[in-house]
């Protein structure tokens, strides 16, 4: 579906710049875009083997495993019918960690592994268990503390201050993360499959 809006975006770029006489705009932004997207990769290829390194250090510190344990109460309250000592537990816990450092490519993984142990315990439904609903809400809004990549596209477009979005990200992560929350717990109990 994504293919066909790209490509009728581009199709009707294209047309409207043929009508508006402004067609080698289309070609220099092509030449522009290429040249952006190396400069960027070349960025992103130092920050994220820094910072997905500096996850590595903290796992070999067992400092994720701290985290994930104190993640504990937590995720019982978000995800009240996953038992105590489930793999799926440790998967969205690592996953929430890795967003919450602001390491998207880390959560990946995990993130994959927590949904398809949601999906062993929904016993293979074809419908979403409200723990899959629950974690798919929170990793999309995703709580961060260091946004790692905005750092890094700030820092590439010659920002003075790449670092200064720090703040303004907790705000808009914490309030769309809470929104999240909140919204899937008031939908859990309306279908009241949520034990207490």
């Amino acid at each position: 579906m994504l293919n066909y809006l790209w490509a009728f975006m581009i199709l009707i770029s294209v047309i409207y710049a043929s009508f508006t006489g402004s067609i080698h705009t289309i070609g220099d932004a092509m030449i522009d875009s290429g040249h952006d997207a190396i400069s960027l990769s070349i960025t992103m290829l130092g920050i994220v083997p820094l910072w997905t390194g500096l996850m590595e250090v903290a796992n070999d510190c067992k400092i994720t495993d701290a985290l994930i344990r104190s993640l504990d109460g937590l995720l019982t309250f978000l995800f009240p019918n996953i038992p105590k000592h489930h793999k799926a537990r440790e998967y969205i816990a690592t996953n929430m960690v890795s967003n919450l450092l602001g390491l998207g490519q880390a959560a990946t993984p995990p993130g994959i592994l927590a949904m398809e142990s949601l999906s062993e315990l929904n016993h293979q439904s074809p419908v979403a268990s409200d723990e899959m609903c629950t974690f798919l809400v929170i990793n999309i809004s995703s709580l961060q503390l260091i946004p790692v990549n905005i750092i890094a596209y700030r820092s590439q477009y010659g920002s003075i201050n790449p670092s200064a979005i720090i703040g303004a990200s907790i705000m808009a992560t914490a309030v769309s993360t809470l929104t999240g929350i909140l919204f899937c717990k008031l939908k859990c109990r309306k279908t009241g499959k949520v034990r207490p």
